[in-house]
């Protein structure tokens, strides 16, 4: 069971958008062809929540193997293949050092810079409400099928809302953290920087030996709830994107995200993604060494929709 549950961050995969079928706008006067905006767009916000989902998965373990942090005797073994890890529990705050090396042991991508994790001392990660600083510095994933990198610089605020940790999940059966942010610079391949916020939800829960990761939206703009992440994209537009369906990642899956649905809004478009699904487009259980598949729906200004299946 430990191992099982020290295993979060090898088992995260960054999500690869590559469209096999499109049908773009016609040649109606008045209307605009977002195709490409929106397949882009979706990857980097994709592959932004993912990464910083990892960093949450890789911060848990190092916080659970660090007695000086829980707040529970003695230390346990874990490993971060591509990291290097530095601990400071004596100064105020305690800070935890986690250096990417760029190793390509996850298969899919490559990992450099540096993750700081810091928390007052007095604090234990295992308390309710338990608050830990994380600073992204020059954080770089290289994508290894394509070469495309995002770089994420800034602080984000993880809080142990419920309070307990992973390793008693079984015991506890649910722990809820949450993840907020309103300064994260996100540098895509093409050397255009913007600024994110982020507030997002994690739900733990542990069942039939087991870990599920349940991830929703907590931030509202006008009309629009869930909101996970906003700000501006690569093409300078603004955008929100909502979870208008649990995202569900489990761990008898490998971690992979197998449901949800989330909604990409801008004042040009709308966008929509639905995990889990096979090469039909049908929803489908885990997928093994194979793909699951997603469903992108999109509406242009003009009212027209637009639909692609894509493999994830």
């Amino acid at each position: 069971m430990k191992p099982r549950l020290l295993s979060f961050a090898a088992a995260i995969l960054s999500i690869t958008f590559i469209f096999t079928s499109c049908k773009k706008e016609g040649s109606t006067s008045g209307t605009q062809d977002f195709t490409a905006e929106t397949s882009t767009h979706s990857d980097d916000q994709s592959r932004f929540s993912a990464e910083v989902d990892a960093v949450a998965n890789d911060a848990n373990i190092v916080l659970e193997s660090t007695a000086g942090f829980t707040g529970k005797p003695g230390d346990m073994q874990s490993i971060i293949c591509d990291a290097a890890i530095d601990v400071d529990t004596f100064s105020n705050p305690r800070t935890i050092t986690i250096t990417y090396d760029g190793t390509n042991c996850l298969g899919d991508r490559t990992r450099t810079g540096v993750i700081v994790l810091s928390m007052a001392q007095g604090v234990h990660w295992k308390d309710a409400g338990a608050a830990l600083s994380v600073s992204y510095q020059n954080f770089k994933v290289t994508r290894v099928s394509d070469n495309k990198s995002i770089t994420i610089n800034g602080t984000q605020t993880f809080t142990n809302v419920s309070g307990g940790l992973l390793f008693n999940l079984p015991t506890l059966n649910s722990i809820t953290h949450t993840i907020t942010s309103s300064n994260m610079s996100v540098t895509f391949d093409n050397g255009s920087q913007r600024t994110w916020q982020v507030a997002r939800q994690r739900v733990f829960t542990y069942s039939n030996g087991g870990v599920t990761i349940t991830i929703t939206g907590m931030h509202t703009d006008g009309t629009i709830t869930g909101i996970a992440e906003w700000g501006t994209n690569r093409f300078g537009r603004p955008f929100v994107t909502a979870i208008a369906e649990p995202v569900v990642l489990k761990s008898d899956c490998a971690l992979r995200v197998g449901n949800g649905k989330v909604v990409h809004t801008t004042d040009a478009y709308s966008a929509s993604a639905t995990f889990g699904l096979d090469a039909n487009g049908a929803p489908t259980a885990c997928p093994g060494a194979g793909h699951y598949y997603m469903k992108i729906v999109w509406t242009g200004p003009a009212g027209n929709t637009h639909t692609a299946l894509l493999p994830y």
